[in-house]
């Protein structure tokens, strides 16, 4: 539909009335619509528009322009922007993202040249506004809403507000000096006359102001002071919703709008996003919604006419904009990537996240987009701020024709399908799923009887009812809870969270398989709730998730180490609502990709410690769930946790050496070398890692530099932060041990490791064994290459058998007397025939024999290396599977007894009687 059509077909009235107002105006649009205006297009012709104004008044060009000229001014552009962005929207050339960016660039411009016109007045009067240390002041105006998510519809008004940076007075002009809020709170209803007020050429945009502090009952401006003590005091949780889109408009190149610009951030920021998951806005989004909702329904009962609301009612815009914001507000504090404005790059990021399908995204992308050319349409008609379908027979077919349906019809068709969708994703976000049977017996079970001393036999008794064996337990613990002072002293809405919680769980603790680990599952978890209780998000998240729950208790019936791992690392539970990441594949590359990443955004270095520790923690408990599946062998656990590590170390080396000042070059020339269970990717889920480090830098400085990043490089991975620790390190097998230096040079290590130089300092037979097990890990690969090389000549250097066999029989028993069992069980990895055996066996072989099999290097685990032995005839094919089948017996056995919480792992001796024997038997005929 081109201008001349939008005229003849009298679709706009508002068109009909400025162009008879304005003849030349429809020529001027048909040619200004050609191209998309750009801000640049819009600045040129306010400064042209200014200067016309000037030379019909006989104006100097320099004269400064009034208050009454601005207004005229204004108003004349943006008749022109309106008409020729409805122009370039209904002739189908310009997309939503065109039409709502011309509009937000044209309140941009207007809210500029206002400030600054209406400024350079009010100094003339009162001089500029000053700060306590006669720094100048600017006022900042703060776009929210669809202004500051550069949104803006066609017929929107405006949501506003004004701070400033400090309370001082004005310098003085004509008039005597006024404080800097009297001067800013003129300015500020001047502005607002500028832009709302109604004269004959119109208005620019109508403006609201309610969304500040206090609403119409604050001051119309603010300072940075009294903003932050609004938001620490009195914040509430729609005011950070509010805040998400929040802006500056007015801000220029100026150090004053600077240092306002970096000042706000700062305040916003932290009372917007949280720095822990906080799933307790779903409730605080829903009752928004609940309250708009009933609003709507209010108008609807008072005007039908305007009841079929395209934006407040349900599956319309303002579901989709919540939809998509309830993900800012519970994640942004952790993912900067959700601290973006626009609605529709949210949906994205969420999709990029896992925490919506691509079809969920694409869908409710299709159905905002349609809503919002809706939108536009309905305002265009009549330039109002409406959102309601019309009823008039006449009005209606406009409106199909203008999108390009065949009839009322087809368009309602279209509109009710998107709705559908949005109101589908809405209510699986939003549906209050937190209403539970209260007259269950979980019900009476968690009540006030708890505090009834002699209501315990019947409390007995109902438990029993659940299934519950260990029913004295358990009520202990439930009273114990119920009585304690955490629970006493939680706020009345996390209490009724609580109470929820509690009661829905009994109910499925009641159904849960095994019979016999009800109780303890029960118990479990009322040692999470009361590690958690405080902290209301977590409580939400578990009560607006009841499959969450499910998972919970499932976890916790399963593996006492899992029960406590969640317990420490709480925010953990946002893994269990997210299916696709359990089951897709690892992909260790994207994991560091996305880690650096957050990193790089991450708001300094205890943030990104925290962060570090967060993501390590998701990937283990990820392992954790696939594994509890049963969809892991214990040998691809280990794989999968050391895989995991290795790329933690990675990133966490490059996030280190960018806060290092001394780094003299922009990558380090440093490698991490694992040992022990690492270093054979054998590493279970509460393993330290055995680390050395390398680097080869000829940089003059570079033993002091290497040493510096070193120890800034442990206490990275070993401090505890308010996240935990990221992991235990073992540096006692660097080369000299603990009287060694925490970093090597390569050269060094190679002289070390071979014996060459000094003979003092040369490494030991137990050095070399523990070489077997070592591998390059993380940072420069070519030192890793170089320490492999190392590795493969210590190797294959020729041995004697005879001592060789001394010296590990010796190191054998020193690891024995180091590990006493008193205990009647066998303990699968330090006594005789257990794992330490086969490890020193292989270890022996691999010593002895790799000089003429070099095969025999490879770092493929014990069992593979036994496999390989059977080749060369050291040992039988059928006594290495045998033997190998102990190895991965004991594994298995000490993974499960890891998972239950066990330190020690041992096992009753005729357990495994059969392994112990096979082992000691191949011992015996190896060492004598």
């Amino acid at each position: 539909m081109t201008f001349a059509e939008l005229l003849s077909s009298h679709y706009s009235s508002y068109v009909a009335r400025a162009v008879a107002a304005r003849p030349e105006l429809a020529a001027q649009i048909a040619d200004w619509a050609q191209e998309s205006v750009t801000r640049e297009r819009i600045d040129a012709r306010l400064d042209a528009l200014t200067a016309e104004y000037r030379g019909a008044q006989g104006l100097a060009p320099t004269t400064p322009l009034g208050e009454d000229a601005l207004r005229h001014v204004l108003r004349r552009l943006r008749t022109e922007v309106f008409c020729t962005v409805m122009e370039r929207d209904l002739a189908g050339r310009a997309d939503l993202a065109e039409v709502t960016g011309t509009m937000t660039d044209l309140a941009e411009a207007v809210i500029q040249r206002a400030l600054a016109v209406l400024s350079a007045d009010l100094e003339a009067l009162f001089g500029e506004p000053r700060g306590q240390d006669g720094e100048r002041l600017t006022l900042g105006v703060v776009g929210m809403g669809k202004l500051g998510g550069r949104e803006l519809n066609a017929s929107s008004d405006i949501d506003l507000i004004f701070v400033y940076e400090d309370d001082g007075e004005t310098a003085g002009g004509t008039r005597a000096p006024i404080a800097t809020q009297d001067f800013f709170t003129r300015l500020g209803r001047r502005l607002i006359g500028a832009l709302a007020e109604v004269t004959a050429d119109g208005y620019v945009f109508r403006v609201d102001m309610r969304l500040r502090p206090n609403g119409d009952s604050g001051p119309l401006v603010c300072s940075l002071g009294m903003l932050e003590e609004y938001f620490y005091v009195q914040g509430r949780e729609w005011e950070r919703y509010a805040w998400i889109k929040g802006r500056l408009v007015s801000e220029g190149e100026s150090p004053a709008a600077q240092r306002l610009s970096s000042q706000l951030e700062a305040l916003v920021k932290p009372f917007v996003y949280r720095r822990y998951l906080d799933f307790g806005v779903i409730a605080a989004i829903r009752s928004l919604h609940q309250q708009i909702r009933e609003e709507a329904r209010r108008r609807a009962t008072m005007r039908p006419d305007k009841a079929d609301d395209i934006k407040l009612g349900r599956g319309g815009i303002r579901e989709i904009e919540f939809s998509a914001q309830v993900f800012q507000l519970i994640r942004g504090g952790q993912d900067a990537g959700f601290r973006v404005r626009p609605t529709l790059a949210v949906l994205r990021h969420a999709t990029q996240c896992g925490l919506i399908s691509p079809s969920v995204c694409a869908d409710l992308s299709h159905a905002y987009r349609f809503l919002r050319e809706l939108e536009h349409r309905l305002q265009y008609r009549h330039d109002a701020q409406t959102h309601a379908m019309p009823v008039d027979p006449e009005e209606r077919m406009r409106l199909a024709a203008s999108l390009g349906f065949a009839d009322y019809a087809a368009l309602k068709a279209k509109l009710d399908g998107y709705r559908e969708i949005v109101e589908a994703q809405f209510d699986q976000i939003f549906a209050d799923k937190t209403r539970g049977d209260d007259e269950s017996v979980a019900a009476e079970l968690w009540s006030s009887d708890l505090d009834d001393e002699a209501a315990g036999a019947e409390l007995l008794a109902r438990l029993q009812t659940l299934g519950i064996a260990d029913a004295a337990e358990v009520l202990s613990r439930l009273r114990g809870m119920r009585q304690s002072s955490r629970y006493q002293g939680l706020p009345e809405r996390s209490r009724e969270r609580f109470d929820a919680i509690a009661r829905r769980a009994l109910e499925i603790a009641a159904k849960l398989e095994p019979a016999d680990k009800r109780g303890q599952t029960i118990v479990r978890l009322f040692d999470l709730l009361e590690a958690v209780g405080r902290r209301g998000a977590y409580l939400a998240l578990l009560n607006e998730y009841p499959a969450a729950l499910e998972r919970v208790l499932g976890l916790l019936g399963a593996s006492r180490w899992a029960a406590g791992y969640l317990t420490r690392h709480p925010q953990l539970l946002d893994e269990l609502l997210d299916d696709e990441a359990i089951a897709s594949p690892f992909d260790w590359a994207g994991f560091k990709a996305s880690l650096r990443k957050r990193l790089a955004a991450a708001d300094g270095v205890e943030h990104q410690m925290d962060l570090l520790r967060h993501a390590h923690q998701a990937e283990v408990f990820r392992i954790l769930l696939i594994d509890l599946a049963g969809k892991l062998t214990v040998e691809q656990v280990s794989d999968r946790l050391s895989e995991l590590a290795d790329s933690v170390l990675d990133v966490t080396i490059d996030a280190v050496w960018q806060q290092l000042a001394k780094r003299h070059r922009d990558v380090p020339r440093f490698a991490v070398i694992a040992y022990g269970k690492l270093g054979g990717k054998e590493l279970g889920y509460a393993s330290d890692l055995d680390l050395i480090f390398l680097y080869d830098d000829p940089d003059e400085q570079a033993a002091d530099v290497y040493a510096t990043f070193t120890r800034r490089l442990i206490t990275w991975l070993t401090s505890a932060t308010g996240a935990g620790t990221l992991f235990d390190v073992d540096l006692r097998l660097r080369p000299n041990g603990e009287s060694g230096l925490l970093i090597t040079d390569l050269d060094a290590f190679r002289r070390y490791q071979l014996r060459e130089g000094d003979a003092a300092n040369t490494a030991w037979v137990w050095e070399h064994q523990a070489l077997t097990r070592a591998r390059f890990c993380a940072g420069d690969s070519t030192i890793g290459a170089a320490f492999e090389a190392i590795r493969e000549r210590v190797l294959t250097t020729p041995r004697d058998s005879a001592p060789l066999a001394a010296e590990i029989k010796a190191m054998r028993e020193k690891v024995a007397a180091g590990h006493p069992n008193r205990s009647t069980l066998f303990d699968l990895k330090h006594d005789r025939g257990g794992m330490v055996d086969i490890e020193f066996i292989v270890q022996y072989w691999v010593l002895l024999h790799a000089e003429r099999h070099p095969e025999l290097i490879s770092n493929t685990g014990n069992i593979a290396l036994l496999r390989e032995v059977s080749h060369f005839g050291m040992m039988s094919e059928q006594e290495a599977e045998t033997v190998g089948g102990a190895y991965r017996t004991y594994r298995k056995l000490q993974h499960r007894l890891r998972l239950d919480g066990m330190e020690a792992a041992r096992v009753e001796h005729e357990r495994i009687a059969a392994e112990r024997e096979a082992v000691l038997k191949l011992w015996q005929r190896v060492f004598g």
